[in-house]
């Protein structure tokens, strides 16, 4: 029962400690080292600009994803159903966080189930993939995706985290295959996910070898979750354990060429650190299809509704505007020679 109160406990200390301290990495993105060409006589009209995609058969107004955050706890539902409703509202895609609380517990099943308010969006579960490790099996995947009705479901990988924090899963082996299991029996999507530390090419290799049909690479630069355990930490030793990882990663934007380099045809989502539309529009020139985000929407959707829509459509016509300033009538498009490597 104690690990179980715990784990409750841990989902309402990262809420806090990331709306209430400073737990961003030592890195940048390295998408500030990128820029659009910008073309003073687009020939366009900003208005009939085609900023959607199709996606596991879903329809996205923009390449945005609501990135997995959150669930577990009281707050955590009222954060879910605001940005689910917002994400409804807008058309973009929402990962929620992960939902082991919930299958351990299945009173905590509705602080995820956001499809009462959002029917149409693109939703993803997640499960941490080292728990496949701790018993957790194909049946506690599909269970994940079945309690949400979701589109498909994500795996998250955090080494790191766990070998930072008090009590964490450390092990990490044979875990290739166990994901390569899962994505075979699944009758959804399987995507991969980082938390914050980026992925290699070597790693992207090998999750293509998994068969997971998407990679999000989490990159460093934006949220730390080494710095988040550090916060949360029980003692000194903990403590400065985690503080020693704070420059920890590979930057966002390496690791999305990473994976093109590795997999070309890899899907990526691009998340870590990225600020706004203007980043998720770099990361779509760099090969991503979709651009996560999560702390800015988290603040928005702590204080309603209204400001999560408000954040999503600022993001998306953050989106809209660089395309027109670019040249670029479509997100293919900006894909061609739009984007340049700052000296």
């Amino acid at each position: 029962m104690k690990k179980d109160t715990e784990l409750v406990n841990r989902k309402a200390d990262h809420i806090k400690i990331n709306l209430e301290q400073d737990v961003r990495s030592a890195l940048t993105t390295g998408l500030e080292d990128f820029c659009f060409v910008h073309e003073a006589l687009p020939e366009l009209d900003l208005n009939r600009l085609d900023a959607s995609l199709r996606l596991f058969s879903r329809r996205l107004a923009a390449p945005i994803l609501v990135s997995s955050m959150t669930g577990g706890t009281e707050e955590a539902e009222t954060i879910n159903l605001r940005l689910a409703e917002a994400a409804q509202e807008v058309g973009v895609a929402m990962g929620v966080g992960s939902q082991r609380a919930a299958l351990e517990h299945p009173e905590q099943a509705a602080t995820f189930q956001v499809r009462r308010v959002a029917p149409d969006i693109l939703l993803f579960a997640n499960l941490g993939a080292v728990q496949l490790n701790y018993g957790y099996t194909l049946d506690h995947c599909r269970r994940a995706v079945d309690m949400i009705q979701a589109d498909a479901l994500i795996l998250h990988l955090n080494p790191l985290q766990e070998a930072v924090q008090a009590g964490g899963d450390l092990n990490f082996e044979g875990l290739a295959k166990k994901i390569e299991e899962v994505c075979k029996k699944m009758d959804v999507p399987v995507i991969a996910k980082e938390v914050g530390w980026g992925i290699s090419e070597r790693t992207a290799k090998l999750l293509a070898d998994c068969g997971v049909a998407a990679i999000d690479v989490a990159g460093a630069g934006g949220t730390s979750w080494s710095q988040v355990e550090m916060h949360r930490a029980p003692d000194e030793f903990t403590r400065q354990l985690a503080a020693t990882f704070v420059g920890w990663g590979i930057p966002t934007a390496a690791s999305i060429l990473n994976v093109k380099r590795a997999v070309s045809e890899m899907t990526v989502f691009a998340s870590g650190g990225l600020k706004d539309g203007l980043d998720i529009a770099k990361c779509v020139a760099l090969g991503a299809t979709l651009g996560g985000m999560a702390g800015q929407f988290l603040k928005a959707a702590a204080i309603s509704t209204e400001k999560a829509v408000e954040m999503m459509k600022l993001t998306k016509r953050q989106i809209e505007v660089t395309m027109f300033a670019c040249g670029a009538a479509n997100l293919e498009e900006m894909k061609n020679g739009k984007l340049t490597r700052l000296q």
